[in-house]
């Protein structure tokens, strides 16, 4: 591992390296800054090797690119593709952007952006139950968004006009694009094609056999800790919790990436204090966050309530084979090439059980709260505090408690659970959060020419 052979003096220069790609699996000349691609040139093969026998993970890195190549153990749903404004993408701009990578992998230098969206037009007439209607202004909205998400990591650059003009009117408004193809294609790379599968378990990608079982566990272990905001010890196989409560395994990640793990009976947790690994910081700033750690001390509160003690409950079975299955029915079949495919989940005697929760011989239960309560609680909270809220949630508290409670599972400190939620161990490390309100005085809130001499 050469982490462990870098002088003292430049290893945070490397650990920042290996925070950044692990954080962001593509680096281009502008994204996430103008800083990491440099970054990671200067350290291309120390990372190279080390991410391979860490993670099993491989980084291909160019002048003008740096593209990490994870293994995906089990599917997530909480890192969601997201818009320029936050918003999560929805089916419709998921494949809207696939369509446009492939309009783009056929380009030129240059297209405009009534040029993109006829050709995306044009595919999706293929596909039933999609359509890009430049009339419509939902489909422009989605289709931007799309767009956005693409220019953002450097696959397009904006060399004239406005999007936005465009998606007012696109009888007036217009845009430019300019096209980097060695982004275009590092971005689209599965691991499979995907004409070949019947189901989206075949993207989970599996590691070339090195005939050293604990060395593949160690890995997994290892990924989960840098992929997942908790690990939990009760997710993973029995081999696996011996490894995990190895104090050479987490140390092996803490060098590496320069987090610091907290151990507690029930997993791991790696602390980013850095804010180059994590892709949401908690506690934050903004409403959410903030509203988000408020419920946590209330839900803290609820769970050491001696005298009215919460009912308990085991979590939920299946969730990870019913998401696969919710994936799986939006695959087209027509579009499936039957003389390569694998065979369908359940053809073959061999199939591999990846994402099934793991039985456990001492089930647990966690606290369980009610969806009632929560949603009583967050309209308490915005009773209390909601003058320091941003105002489209002060006019809308059902959405801020559905974004909370989104917040809070992405985290791992609740978990969903029929009419309620289950509080997770990683929750406590929050608990006996102290509220600070700022108000300004009425006289700070007007500033006369007096008051403005000498600044």
């Amino acid at each position: 591992m050469h982490a462990r052979r870098i002088d003292a003096l430049v290893l945070d220069n490397y650990q920042r390296a290996a925070r950044v790609i692990l954080a962001n699996h593509l680096i281009t000349r502008t994204y996430p800054d103008r800083i990491a691609l440099p970054l990671i040139r200067r350290w291309a093969t120390e990372l190279r090797e080390d991410l391979a026998e860490l993670f099993g993970y491989r980084l291909e890195v160019t002048e003008t690119t740096a593209r990490l190549f994870p293994i995906v153990d089990r599917l997530d749903p909480g890192r969601p593709a997201r818009t320029v404004n936050d918003r999560i993408f929805d089916r419709r701009r998921y494949a809207y952007l696939a369509l446009a990578l492939a309009v783009l992998g056929r380009a030129g230098d240059q297209v405009t952006l009534s040029e993109l969206a006829e050709q995306v037009a044009a595919y999706t007439g293929r596909i039933d139950g999609l359509e890009l209607a430049p009339d419509r202004a939902a489909d422009r909205d989605a289709f931007v968004d799309a767009v956005g998400w693409l220019a953002t990591r450097g696959a397009i650059t904006l060399a004239d006009g406005d999007a936005g003009g465009w998606a007012s009117d696109p009888d007036v408004g217009e845009a430019l694009y300019d096209i980097d193809r060695p982004v275009v294609f590092a971005l689209f790379r599965p691991p499979r094609a995907l004409q070949h599968l019947h189901s989206v378990r075949g993207l989970l990608a599996e590691e070339p056999a090195t005939g050293q079982p604990a060395a593949d566990a160690a890995r997994r272990v290892r990924r989960n800790l840098v992929e997942r905001p908790v690990v939990y010890a009760r997710e993973l196989t029995p081999q696996e919790r011996l490894l995990l409560a190895q104090e050479r395994i987490v140390a092996d990640v803490e060098l590496f990436t320069g987090l610091k793990a907290e151990r507690r009976a029930e997993g791991v947790v790696l602390i980013d204090t850095s804010g180059r690994l994590s892709d949401i910081r908690f506690p934050g700033t903004g409403t959410l966050a903030q509203v988000a750690l408020l419920l946590v001390g209330e839900i803290a509160d609820r769970v050491l309530d001696i005298d009215n003690p919460l009912p308990q409950r085991p979590p939920a079975s299946g969730q990870e084979r019913t998401l696969a299955e919710q994936l799986d029915d939006a695959i087209p079949e027509s579009t499936v090439f039957a003389a390569l495919a694998d065979p369908s989940p359940g053809e073959s005697p061999d199939d591999d059980p990846r994402g099934e929760e793991i039985p456990d011989d001492d089930p647990v239960t966690y606290p369980f709260v009610e969806s009632s309560w929560v949603g009583e609680t967050v309209q308490a909270l915005t009773d209390r505090y909601g003058v320091t809220f941003a105002a489209q949630w002060q006019a809308d508290v059902p959405g801020l408690t559905t974004e909370v409670v989104a917040l809070l599972r992405r985290l791992r400190l609740v978990s969903a659970s029929g009419d309620g939620l289950l509080v997770l161990p990683a929750l406590a490390r929050y608990r006996g959060a102290v509220v600070t309100v700022r108000t300004k005085r009425a006289e700070e809130l007007f500033v006369t020419a007096a008051d403005t001499e000498g600044i």
